[in-house]
């Protein structure tokens, strides 16, 4: 009798929390809003990267309330929001404007399991847009800028000693009138502008630790050498502590290797697997910390051994290459938008599903376009097997644009303030993704967008990371720094610079629209760089850009990225729907023609 009591209460519940959300607004959505349970939103771990048995998501039902900016937490709240969906989309239930003038709170209760006893406990945030100020119990624990990286705060000394405890989080968004980097969001979306994301956006989540715990784990693979350089970082570690890893291809160990707290350390992979988009192998990687001889803490990760590299060809062609063979890249450039999330996906299955459906299409890399997905996204590219160039998003004001010759005009002069925002939140990602072994492209700057310092930025990037290649302005102005010359050029391919030094790409081409009815963001005002009115014929242009593609391909590109992957608000230039419901195209005939350029290098 208790039992079916509990299970009445546990129904009642969820159908009350079910009736205090649903999707808002008229727009398209996805079939994967269908699917989100309000009590167990995006449950999967949220960085798998370095996991650790014991962790609590923080997502669901929240309070929120929209206040002028600069006045003092609400006594009252407008109602529940569903986190972690921006205030702006429509799966947060809300789907209201924030702006420049006014600050988004959010509050919700929360409690500490009691296994958690003895432990420090860290309060994590996938990723907040852009300014958060975080209270626990009333007590302010820090403040955070950046709409991209992830941050987190210990927060074991403000928690009551037992019961409920109390999370208080504001942010603030200025959006366009702000320097900070904000890919393509602006109050007024038209054009290749879209809808603003405010406040949280990823996954919320605590986790318990011990006094000493690992903070970070950075693994850089060497095939040439057969070896795995690993870095640990710490948190209240002493001298004399150390950590073990150990690598294992399934149950089998491979090596094992030990340093003190603060080293580096290297770890022999004999003939290794060589991770690539045809054969995306994983090694799992453990790591032990160890004080007085104990251990303290242990996650679980994992890397792959394969090599990202320039060289010249026997034509003299400086050539991209994976595992020290040529190979030609060819994506789409992927802004990872949606209908009903804004910036973030309904669910994990359709965080994936972009990803599945670009290997479906026959290409071999993704340029992630002005936007930083979750963490988890990388870890699906990691283990599908896709390549990325992943783009710093944009922000503050652009310089002029110089496209047909390398630039000889006179920089943007940032701020110091937003100067050193844009080298904050650029080391922040670069951070939060360096051991994902899908990443093989850094890319500062996109065209002219908050464009400045080119030559340093390059060289700090470059520096910062040696094991990958820096494309350093995708399309802008261009400078003789970094691993390539990058043209843009709509709608067809077109070789119209080149760089005998560095390997020539075409970072962006195509744009070729098809709108479909019953599938459109906005009925009145959809374009592409050119339009059609049916599958055929945009196949049929597509296949002919891509057949000159492979021309160029043999005479000098050495990479392409096709705009774009899906519609986006009022583009209707996807390769799919913005609802992701319609392929536009037909996939077989793409999937072949894809092929053959992916293969162009190597079938020569």
């Amino acid at each position: 009798m208790k039992n079916k009591i509990l299970m009445l209460l546990i129904s009642l519940f969820t159908l009350n929390a079910m009736a205090q959300w649903q999707p808002a607004g008229d727009k398209i959505k996805t079939s994967w809003s269908e699917k989100i349970d309000v009590d167990n939103v995006l449950p999967e771990y949220p960085r798998p990267m370095m996991e650790r048995a014991d962790w609590q998501n923080l997502n669901g039902l929240w309070e929120y309330a929209i206040t002028k900016a600069g006045t003092a937490q609400p006594e009252t709240f407008d109602g529940d929001i569903l986190v972690p969906f921006a205030v702006e989309s429509s799966l947060s239930g809300v789907q209201k404007s924030v702006g420049y003038e006014n600050e988004l709170w959010y509050k919700r209760p929360f409690t500490v399991p009691s296994s958690w006893k003895n432990k420090k406990v860290l309060l994590h945030f996938g990723a907040v847009d852009w300014r958060s100020d975080i209270w626990v119990n009333d007590i302010k624990v820090g403040t955070h800028e950046g709409g991209y990286s992830p941050f987190s705060f210990d927060v074991t000394p403000f928690l009551n000693k037992s019961g409920e405890q109390k999370l208080v989080v504001k942010v603030w968004d200025p959006s366009e009138r702000g320097y900070q980097p904000r890919g393509k969001q602006t109050s007024t979306p038209k054009g290749i502008w879209y809808t603003p994301v405010t406040g949280i956006w990823q996954t919320v989540w605590l986790e318990p630790v011990n006094e000493k715990f690992i903070k970070n784990v950075r693994s850089v693979p060497n095939i040439d050498n057969q070896n795995l350089k690993v870095e640990v970082f710490t948190c209240g570690t002493d001298f004399g502590d150390y950590y073990e890893i150990v690598v294992k291809d399934g149950e089998t160990t491979v090596s094992t290797a030990k340093a003190a707290s603060g080293q580096a350390v290297e770890v022999a992979v004999p003939s290794p697997k060589l991770w690539s988009p045809g054969s995306p192998f994983l090694y799992d990687l453990e790591v032990k910390l160890y004080s007085s001889g104990k251990v303290v803490d242990e996650v679980d990760s994992y890397f792959a051994m394969r090599k990202i590299s320039t060289k010249r060809d026997a034509n003299g062609i400086v050539r991209l290459q994976l595992n020290n063979k040529d190979l030609f890249q060819f994506g789409p450039l992927d802004q990872g938008w949606w209908p009903d999330g804004l910036y973030t996906a309904p669910t994990d299955e359709a965080l994936k599903y972009d990803i599945i459906k670009t290997k479906d299409f026959g290409f071999n890399m993704i340029r992630k376009h002005v936007k930083v997905e979750p963490a988890r996204w990388y870890t699906h590219c990691d283990q599908l097997g896709i390549l990325v160039w992943q783009d710093m998003p944009n922000g503050d004001r652009s310089p002029h644009w110089q496209n047909r010759q390398y630039f000889d005009g006179t920089e943007l002069k940032r701020s110091a303030e937003s100067e050193a925002n844009y080298r904050t939140e650029w080391k922040g990602i670069m951070n939060f993704l360096y051991s994902h072994p899908s990443i093989v492209c850094w890319v500062p700057f996109n065209e002219a967008w908050g464009q400045f310092k080119t030559e340093e930025i390059v060289e700090w990037t470059k520096t910062y990371d040696p094991s990958r290649l820096v494309n350093p302005a995708s399309g802008g102005n261009h400078y003789p720094v970094g691993d390539m010359l990058d043209l843009h050029n709509y709608p067809g391919p077109e070789m119209y610079l080149y760089d005998a030094s560095r390997a020539t790409v075409l970072g962006e081409y195509g744009g070729i629209g098809l709108a479909l009815e019953g599938h459109l963001w906005a009925t009145d005002r959809n374009w592409g760089y050119i339009q059609f009115k049916n599958s055929e014929q945009v196949t049929d242009k597509y296949v002919e850009y891509a057949e000159q593609l492979l021309k160029m391909a043999k005479s000098g590109f050495s990479a392409a990225v096709y705009t774009q992957t899906t519609d986006v608000e009022g583009e209707v230039n996807g390769l799919m729907t913005y609802d992701r419901k319609v392929i536009k195209l037909d996939e077989l005939r793409v999937r072949g023609i894809n092929r053959k350029v992916c293969n162009v290098l190597s079938d020569k």
